[in-house]
């Protein structure tokens, strides 16, 4: 689910010579597009206003200032100790690659992050935000010092499936079915790598700090089911994230780079359609769930032309269309993300498309219900943390990449048809945003930068070109692609992190501009009122050995029952024989 990966590899600056209006303003010029209202300003939208940088009006002009990071005995501490225990991280990164747990269900690999964090003097408490997989991780060392925090993914995609370090398409578990043939799943988005950096930095941090004699608390939050954007979001309105002066977040990428562009809100929401099964040699009177989710697959890219701004996004998936072709689907569903660059303008395209499935529930005489499974606001960013960060990326270098490395990179890429270019092996020049806002992804820890500076970047654990999302970042993440990402990703916040230990200033800098941007903006949930997260149960033996009880008070255990008591449709009066 998490898109960020392209977010920071394209700096866009003017024309040379060329004046150029600033991203705000650009935005309320293009603002109301796809929205047959008036343009948006402030005012109308206050959280994509925010985003926008009025700062930087010329960004031909645009130089990255020097003299933020620091070298300092602490930073050698930190970064010394990642270098010393490189075994033990990678170790990390393989075991969580090697587990591939999805959403909600990481039991393994949230085990494997905390016994990770807690050999470096952490303490952890599973079960954050009433979620069995999610954990919080805490290390003190004095008192009065800033409050870091850092983030840890780590589940895996459906269908992503992939032999590590291979070259070409080669799913690591193949699932045979003779009529529906499909792949395990597998790190195509990185998350063994994520956590195992986030958590190998917050380990660095805490060893400098007591080394040092640094007065700070490090706080790691292990987040569950980021590709579904439900954990972070949902922690955040219970006030997980609360009492943090800044929280520092990274993701793999095809390149290595930094940026203070914006990412777009989004909102997930699942149609259920039911109807009346029956068999399909005699379908008269029959009511196809199935063919009401086509219709509103179908339905919903009419919207496209005309309702989808360049800043927005919308794709489905049919999650639930029957099992057998004589047998009419009496159950159906089709899940949408819907994207657009803040809350309010995800709600305008997502009445669109809910009233698309009411239409088609009335054409195919089936009943709809929908739900929102998650809904994110967009990143808030922070220039001057970005900043900081990068001149430690710079200081630092880029990932160490082997001639394996290369090599790997390149078969993915002729497998692909891509140029064979191999890995991104420098740090990408700092760059403000593209003026106008066009969209990308999405993350659930945009929640949490309305709440506390935040800062993200990317280190390339995949070959140039590639995309997210794939087998191809698959073979990698634990290859020595990923390997060399892993150790460079955490050497990048751990950095940052020790000098806003030691120089107030930048902390103080970072948190005056968040002050600034969020004046005027009151962020609140976009999850609807009463809303109860998703959840698998837990097996026993993760319960016992994590000391949690089942279920959490936050939701309704069981769930309700979804169950069709539709009645087989009408062909009116018989017809009178034929004389």
């Amino acid at each position: 689910m998490c898109d960020l990966h392209d977010q920071h590899e394209h700096g866009t600056t003017a024309a040379a010579g060329g004046p150029t209006l600033s991203r705000r303003k650009i935005m309320q010029l293009l603002g109301a597009a796809g929205v047959a209202t008036a343009v948006m300003t402030a005012e109308a939208d206050p959280a994509m206003a925010a985003a926008a940088d009025d700062a930087t009006s010329d960004a031909s002009g645009y130089q990255a200032p020097t003299g933020l990071a620091e070298d300092s005995p602490a930073k050698q501490s930190a970064l010394g100790w990642i270098d010393s225990n490189s075994s033990r991280i990678l170790g990390l990164n393989d075991e969580i690659w090697e587990n591939a747990e999805l959403s909600l269900r990481e039991w393994n690999s949230s085990l494997a992050e905390a016994a990770f964090l807690e050999k470096a003097g952490f303490h952890v408490e599973f079960g954050t935000a009433g979620f069995p997989t999610a954990f919080t991780a805490t290390y003190t060392y004095g008192s009065g010092g800033p409050v870091l925090g850092f983030s840890g993914e780590y589940d895996a995609l459906p269908g992503l499936s992939q032999r590590k370090g291979v070259g070409h398409h080669d799913p690591l578990e193949y699932i045979h079915d003779p009529f529906a043939p499909g792949y395990g799943p597998g790190h195509g988005c990185g998350h063994s790598a994520l956590g195992t950096a986030a958590a190998a930095a917050a380990s660095a941090v805490a060893q400098a700090a007591r080394r040092h004699r640094l007065p700070v608390t490090v706080k790691f939050f292990g987040s569950t089911a980021e590709e579904a954007l439900i954990g972070k979001t949902y922690a955040v309105s219970k006030g997980v994230y609360k009492g943090l002066d800044a929280f520092l977040d990274w993701h793999p990428s095809t390149a290595n780079a930094t940026g203070w562009g914006s990412t777009t809100a989004m909102t997930a929401v699942t149609f259920t359609f039911l109807g009346v099964a029956g068999h399909g040699g005699t379908p008269l009177g029959n009511k196809s769930a199935l063919d009401a989710a086509v219709m509103t697959a179908t339905m919903s890219e009419f919207l496209r032309e005309e309702n989808l701004a360049p800043s927005g996004r919308l794709h489905w998936v049919i999650n639930n269309g029957g099992d057998i072709p004589n047998v009419t689907p009496e159950i159906a569903e089709i899940s949408y993300y819907v994207r657009e660059g803040s809350p309010a303008r995800v709600q305008v395209l997502l009445d669109k498309v809910i009233a698309v499935a009411g239409a088609a529930a009335t054409a195919s005489q089936t009943t709809v219900r929908h739900r929102i499974t998650s809904a994110c606001w967009n990143q808030l960013p922070s220039r001057s943390f970005s900043e900081l960060l990068y001149e430690n990326m710079r200081q630092i270098g880029p990932p160490d990449f082997t001639d394996e490395a290369h090599a790997l990179a390149k078969a993915l890429q002729e497998s692909l048809g891509l140029p064979q270019q191999g890995m991104h092996n420098k740090v990408g020049e700092l760059a403000p945003p593209n003026p106008a806002f066009l969209g990308g992804g999405s993350t659930d820890v945009a929640d949490i930068s309305w709440n506390v500076p935040t800062v993200s970047m990317g280190a390339a654990l995949a070959p140039i070109g590639t995309k997210m999302h794939t087998w191809s970042t698959a073979a990698c993440a634990a290859a020595a692609p990923g390997r060399a990402a892993v150790l460079a990703a955490a050497k990048y916040l751990a950095a940052t992190a020790v000098d806003l230990i030691t120089q107030p200033e930048r902390l103080a800098e970072l948190k005056a501009e968040f002050a600034e941007r969020t004046k005027g903006v009151q962020w609140r949930t976009a999850l609807p009122e009463g809303y109860e997260p998703p959840m698998y149960e837990p097996p026993a033996w993760f319960l016992k050995k994590t000391g949690q009880k089942w279920p959490p008070k936050n939701i309704t255990w069981p769930p309700q029952r979804i169950v069709s008591q539709e009645k087989l449709s009408s062909l009116g009066p018989d017809l009178a024989p034929q004389t």
